[in-house]
């Protein structure tokens, strides 16, 4: 048999010797003998180093432990490790170094690598779901004239030929919303998203999203599809519905489900727990709150004293208007929206509403953004005249969604961080001497 591999232990025993190699996240062990590879390949592997990538070929035994091996006839030199491996990189555990060379991480740390192989599982998953269910995949723009679909600070670039600034997107929403005004009635994309934000355990300022929409449904059927497919994923990624995170127990086929208020008095904790008919009433709201306004008040609550709760499962349906710019308007309570968010291990998973597809009332809404925005809300929406242009050709009735990848992962791996599910975060930059200078000391 052929193998090759990168070198992680070598065990010299006189005129024999043993090596453990790893190709693919596996590790294989491999026996040299003088006699079998011969003078020249044995003076090879007497200069081999760990981290040296080579080739064998032989035949498969088993040594008196019982260890699968491969009995070397003939030894091939690929690539020289030029940096040592850092001490103790069995294990790597410098979080710092982790992340920023994730190559070394992945060298050290089996788990890294099982990490983002679920990843990709999950990616797949969904993909194939959407697809099984008549979605087509497509690709919107990332260099955006107007940013939009979403509440968020972007990224700002020149174009020189044209000369104007164009802004990386912060969610590709208006641009599958036309879409699906042009017929095509579900489609998604797997998109990355760029968002001028802080950085924590739940965020990085380029992330993946998937986002999805469908004509002819509203945000009821898109829970369901949600409960659906999330059950689907997790079951492809995991082989189970079930996942433990902090010793605690979270299953996707078992959902909750709250409005905003019922949730806000279900979970509140600490002194003064609400009734129904408190967390309705304004002046409440406003007691209990510093923001401006019934609905944005509701929010704040909700973020303090609710979202850190969810940790099972559960979708929080019935958001105020007023932070819902692109939502349709409940019919029996209009200063609400159909729209709804999924939570799980204490954190937002997924977004999801009934689209908005009156042009009039879409006119309005993004007029109220524009004012937050002139009073210093950096992250309000912009007037995208051309979407509204297109709702004026008729959007059919739709409900969307789009659903956090990296948080996904995070909870399908028990990551503690989004950075430990995203191969290369956004980091400062490195304050030591750089690889040019590194490599240059190593030269005679």
């Amino acid at each position: 048999m052929q193998f090759a591999g990168r070198i992680l232990t070598i065990r010299r025993m006189g005129k024999a010797g043993f090596l453990h190699l790893l190709q693919n996240g596996e590790t294989l062990q491999i026996y040299v003998k003088k006699d079998a590879v011969g003078e020249n390949a044995y003076r090879l592997y007497e200069l081999l180093d760990i981290g040296d990538i080579i080739g064998v070929s032989g035949y498969l035994f088993r040594t008196k432990t019982g260890e699968l091996t491969v009995h070397v006839e003939d030894l091939t030199f690929l690539s020289k490790i030029m940096l040592a491996l850092p001490e103790k990189w069995h294990g790597l555990e410098d979080v710092e170094t982790r992340y920023r060379q994730r190559y070394l991480d992945l060298i050290a740390n089996r788990e890294v690598r099982k990490i983002f192989i679920t990843r990709s599982k999950i990616i797949s998953s969904l993909r194939r779901h959407l697809d099984e269910r008549g979605f087509l995949e497509v690709e919107t723009p990332m260099m955006q004239s107007l940013y939009g679909g979403a509440v968020a600070r972007p990224f700002v670039t020149h174009h020189n030929a044209l000369d104007i600034d164009l802004y990386l997107r912060i969610a590709p929403e208006l641009y599958l919303k036309r879409l699906v005004v042009g017929g095509i009635e579900r489609v998604y994309e797997i998109n990355r998203n760029f968002r001028n934000e802080g950085i924590s355990t739940q965020h990085n300022p380029e992330f993946t999203m998937l986002e999805f929409y469908q004509a002819y449904t509203d945000y009821r059927g898109m829970m369901q599809l949600s409960k659906e497919l999330l059950a689907e994923v997790a079951m492809d990624a995991t082989g189970s519905t079930k996942v433990e995170r902090e010793g605690r127990t979270i299953d996707f086929a078992n959902f909750r489900e709250f409005s905003m208020r019922e949730a806000l008095v279900e979970f509140w904790h600490g002194d003064g727990k609400p009734t129904l008919d408190n967390v309705k009433d304004p002046e409440w709201l406003q007691r209990h709150s510093s923001e401006p306004g019934a609905g944005p008040a509701l929010v704040d609550l909700f973020e303090r004293h609710v979202e850190d709760e969810l940790f099972e499962p559960t979708i929080i349906y019935d958001f105020p208007v007023e932070i819902s710019p692109l939502s349709k308007n409940k019919s029996d309570e209009p200063a609400f929206v159909e729209r709804f968010e999924i939570y799980a291990g204490g954190m937002e998973i997924a977004n999801a509403f009934t689209e908005l597809n009156d042009p009039q009332e879409q006119r309005r809404r993004f007029e109220a953004q524009l004012a937050r925005k002139a009073g210093g809300d950096e992250e309000a929406h912009v007037m995208d005249e051309d979407y509204i242009r297109a709702l004026c050709y008729a959007m059919p009735p739709a409900g969307g969604e789009g659903i956090g990848i990296d948080r996904l992962t995070m909870i399908l791996t028990g990551a503690r961080s989004i950075r430990d599910v995203i191969l290369f975060p956004l980091l400062r930059p490195e304050g030591e001497i750089g690889i040019a200078e590194r490599l240059r000391a190593l030269e005679p």
